[in-house]
């Protein structure tokens, strides 16, 4: 079926087009940028794609409206927990639905709370859109995840054209408009912030691994939460910024059995040192016991 004029098939193609280009974004990732090169993107697509920028401050004076239609500035939303950034669209009909259930299923499999261990900030980036549907988005899926005080953790944010723009600047986040269906064009991904708001992760798709997740938001806390287990688990494995994963580290993962290994051995032959000299105070004593006298 080839993308004609009408608005439904001009959508469907478009769909089309972002669902094939996500994964093969992911493979052919190239200096950080998750898409393939620009002559190869599909048709309305030559200006879509995700371009990492690791450790890069998000700006903390940018001012965008909560779902109340309060003011506030991102920086309010700083210093105290990590936090995790996706950019969305809440009228659209393809992708962000999918991103932002994707992203409600993985934080009920990771044990941190919403509000709790670190927080969750949702900004659209459509300048048309308003405070009353991002309240309606954020009673849709602060239900979906359905843990006690995520509503005061997940912030449902729109803005104007300078901050949204900023924003998505700083965040390397690439979209485009396209008039004849109505809709825009975008990859998806969320990105993992340091309590400071620095990117620290990012993540591709729309089911991000529970696992991952957690990962990314014990590095992005600078060790503020997490457990022994986690420690482990970051020295085992490392962040790949070609595939928005968490991958083994062999080396590490052969030290950490060769430590356990001896640790065991060692656990063992004392043990069996402490069973032996046990054994022989049991025979000293039989003999005292039998002779009279110690040997």
């Amino acid at each position: 079926m080839s993308c004609k004029r009408n608005n439904s098939i001009s959508a469907a193609c478009v769909l089309l087009a972002l669902v094939l280009l996500v994964p093969a974004a992911t493979a052919q990732m190239n200096n950080g940028v998750m898409s393939p090169p620009a002559n190869s993107r599909p048709p309305r697509l030559e200006n879509v794609g995700i371009e990492q920028h690791l450790d890069a401050q998000v700006p903390p004076d940018l001012t965008f409206r909560d779902d109340t239609g309060t003011s506030v500035k991102l920086g309010d939303y700083f210093g105290r927990k990590p936090l995790i950034l996706n950019l969305v669209y809440y009228n659209c009909t393809m992708l962000c639905g999918e991103a932002l259930a994707g992203l409600a299923s993985a934080m009920r499999l990771v044990k941190f709370d919403v509000g709790d261990q670190f927080d969750v900030v949702t900004v659209s980036f459509d300048p048309r859109e308003t405070s009353e549907m991002a309240a309606a988005k954020k009673k849709d899926y602060v239900g979906r995840y359905g843990r006690p005080n995520a509503a005061a953790g997940w912030h449902f944010l729109t803005g104007q054209p300078d901050s949204i723009n900023a924003l998505t600047k700083v965040a390397g986040f690439q979209y485009q408009y396209d008039p004849k269906i109505n809709q825009f064009a975008h990859a998806t991904a969320i990105m993992v912030l340091t309590p400071q708001g620095r990117i620290s992760r990012y993540f591709y798709g729309v089911d991000f691994p529970p696992k991952d997740l957690r990962m990314g938001l014990v590095e992005a806390s600078q060790g503020k939460i997490g457990n022994a287990v986690d420690a482990v688990l970051l020295y085992c494995y490392h962040y790949n910024p070609e595939t928005g994963k968490y991958g083994a580290r062999v080396a590490n993962i052969l030290r950490l059995a060769a430590a356990a290994t001896i640790l065991l051995l060692g656990t063992l032959l004392f043990i069996l040192w402490r069973l032996d000299r046990s054994v022989t105070r049991k025979k000293a004593a039989t003999a005292v016991t039998k002779t009279g006298y110690a040997q």
